[in-house]
């Protein structure tokens, strides 16, 4: 039986959701420990990767369990009890063909950051940026809307068919002296998120152009390569059908 769940982590302790040789310390190797534990064996597939120290609250991922797991109550429970900063917030049963990453229509990512130093204990949460002009900021990521190569706008080193994306809504809010940024589309390319935010900050603070903005995004020329820190990054949201 394939079965869809929704999960939260802090990703402070780990190096990414994604699986990797040299460190056993990723979201994708504690979620699978705790399912061996109960005799579940299956990989788990989620609907996109989060780098070293960036959060979720609505990661999707995927798994199969055996006939004799049928209590999906009884599941997140056993998996909540045995992980540590991940949260199983919802499992049902899903169609024998859904896939995590592959049926999801739209992904929301959230950016968090104050313009004073967070405290001892928002630091590991929420990032910081200098004074800003709001103008900017919502002029600057009102660019990357629409579909676009965003070819500049990734770290390299992962295999991808294509750089085009195509994101359908930006936003920016800022309530109580926390500034958000929104981004939702049907996909991201490595470190997109990251480089974008700290992109449209550096427009934002004027030490980059809009028009300096749009040569990066049209592949003409890099302006910057720099992220923005991971700690202000969640990945929110996964919408299907």
């Amino acid at each position: 039986m394939r079965v869809k769940a929704v999960i939260s982590y802090d990703g402070s302790h780990y190096q990414g959701f994604q699986k990797q040789k040299s460190t056993k310390m990723t979201i994708t190797a504690a979620i699978e420990k705790a399912l061996a534990s109960l005799q579940i064996d299956s990989p788990i597939v989620g609907s996109g990767r989060t780098d070293a120290g960036v959060h979720a609250t609505g990661q999707v991922i995927h798994f199969d369990l055996p006939d004799f797991w049928s209590d999906l109550e009884k599941l997140k429970h056993n998996l909540n009890r045995k992980l540590t900063d991940i949260s199983f917030k919802h499992i049902s049963v899903a169609a024998n063909d859904f896939h995590a990453r592959f049926s999801a229509k739209k992904r929301v990512y959230r950016y968090v950051f104050k313009t004073h130093k967070p405290s001892v204990f928002e630091h590991k949460y929420i990032s910081y940026y200098e004074a800003f002009d709001p103008a900017l900021l919502i002029n600057a990521l009102k660019i990357f809307e629409g579909e676009h190569d965003f070819n500049f706008f990734h770290k390299t080193g992962t295999i991808t068919h294509t750089t085009i994306r195509k994101i359908y809504r930006t936003d920016y809010v800022e309530r109580n002296g926390y500034h958000f940024i929104y981004f939702q589309a049907n996909g991201f390319l490595r470190s997109q998120v990251r480089m974008m935010v700290d992109a449209a900050m550096r427009c934002a603070r004027g030490d980059m152009s809009i028009t300096q903005l749009q040569e990066q995004l049209t592949c003409q020329k890099k302006h910057t390569t720099k992220l923005a820190p991971p700690e202000g990054l969640y990945l929110s949201r996964i919408v299907y059908g």
